[in-house]
Formats: structure tokens, C-alpha cells, sequence
């Protein structure tokens, strides 16, 4: 089972109202929001206030990706915009364990998310307080960059560390998820694809178009495919 979530900092901005409407009757899973600080990262995007704006116009899950410093001091700004998951990075974050067991404790979804770089054993000591994990399949920062093929193996290992351990913990893919690398990080372990210009926001098709045609691919591949939100 498979779930689809928009990576709004994909849309067009200035119709940003619009596009979460048009999404949420196509049949999108959740919404992908990343927050960007210039620091963890180096570029600027989306804030608490920008948030607030578009809530009111879906009841999907927002999932907010907090790729910045500090995160613990920026949570609760977002979960009173509206956000129902939260990933904060294993590499920003001084005290992890707290962090996750603090988004749960507020019934906030808690989320890692992993840089290329950064093994799986970062996780094994946090798998009780997760769940869901991020795996970047490009370097956080900008849109349009290529998928780094290891992630597949990444991804592999992750649901074996997982399965191992026997918890229940989804795993969400972000970067360059398009119809050439579905097909094998689904069949790697992962079940949420965070999706921008490699396969939902494209010039040629509207949005309800993109979403049809990304549906039917992945019911060709798991005719069960519901939402696991």
C-alpha cells in the first residue's frame, strides 16, 4: 500500500490556495510542506504563518519536513499552524529521543528524516518513539536534483532494521520520486512517496491529470493501493 503527498514547495506559490484544493478532490494521501532555515540547509522556504493560510482549504494530513537548526524550538509554532506529522533531521537534532517522544506526547505523528549521507544505526536506539522515517534520496536544499542510486539500498536496509525489530514504522521517500524510481523504492520498503516535478507538478498535464496518471501506475503495481495515512 502506497500513499502519495505533494511536495508543495513544488507548486506555484502564488496559487498555492488553488493547488491544495485541486490536489485535495484528485485524491492526494497528505501534504509535504518543507521548511527550510538557510542554515541546515541553503535555501529559505515555507513558514508557520504561510501554513495557517492554506489549512483551512483540506482535511489531508500536513506533513511538516523541519529541515532546519534546532528543530525542538520550532515545533510547537507549527503544530498550532496545523501540522499532523513532523520530521526533524537525526543530524540537527542534539537530543533526538526527546524530540520524537515530545511530538507524540502532543499526538503529533514523529518523523526522522536522514540525509544521504547518514546510516540507518542512527536510528536503531529511537525506533520506539517513530513513525515514520524520511529517507532524502537527494541532498536536502532544492527542487529537481537526480535520485542517488545507493538510497535503494538504503531504503532496503531500513525496512530490514525495521522488520527485524518488529515495530511498525512507514517509510517515506523524498527527492526525485518519479515514474523511473518508483517502481524499485517500492520494492525496496518504501510505502509514502513525497512527490514534486518528477511526476505530479508538470507543465503539461493539470494537477487532477497527474495525480490520475500516478494513481493508475502504482495500481498497475499494488491493486490494493489505499491511503496509510
Amino acid at each position: 500500500m502506497t500513499s502519495i503527498g505533494p511536495s508543495l514547495m513544488c507548486a506555484d506559490m502564488g496559487n498555492l490556495k488553488s493547488t491544495v484544493r485541486e490536489l485535495d478532490q484528485a485524491g492526494v494521501d497528505f501534504f509535504h510542506l518543507d521548511i527550510m532555515d538557510g542554515l541546515f540547509v541553503p535555501n529559505f522556504t515555507m513558514g508557520p504563518d504561510l501554513i495557517k493560510q492554506i489549512r483551512p482549504f483540506t482535511d489531508k494530513p500536513f506533513d511538516v519536513h523541519l529541515m532546519v537548526m534546532k528543530p525542538e524550538d520550532h515545533i510547537d509554532l507549527f503544530i498550532e499552524a496545523g501540522a499532523d506529522m513532523i520530521s526533524v533531521h537525526a543530524e540537527a537534532a542534539t537530543h533526538l529521543q526527546r524530540i520524537l517522544q515530545n511530538l507524540r506526547n502532543k499526538g503529533i505523528k514523529a518523523g526522522v528524516a536522514l540525509n544521504p549521507s547518514t546510516p540507518v544505526e542512527e536510528l536503531e536506539y529511537v525506533l520506539d518513539v517513530v513513525d515514520y522515517v524520511t529517507v532524502m534520496t537527494v541532498n536536502p536544499g532544492f527542487a529537481g536534483q537526480k535520485f542517488i542510486p545507493l538510497m535503494y539500498k538504503k531504503i532496503q536496509r531500513l525496512r530490514e532494521l525495521i522488520d527485524k525489530e518488529g515495530y511498525n514504522i512507514q517509510i517515506q521517500v523524498d527527492g526525485n520520486i518519479g515514474f523511473h524510481t518508483i517502481p524499485e523504492v517500492i520494492k525496496n520498503g518504501a510505502d509514502m512517496l513525497v512527490c514534486g516535478t518528477s511526476c505530479l507538478f508538470k507543465k503539461e498535464l493539470s494537477l487532477k491529470e497527474a495525480v490520475q496518471q500516478l494513481n493508475t501506475f502504482l495500481e498497475q503495481r499494488n491493486p490494493q493501493k489505499e491511503g496509510m495515512i
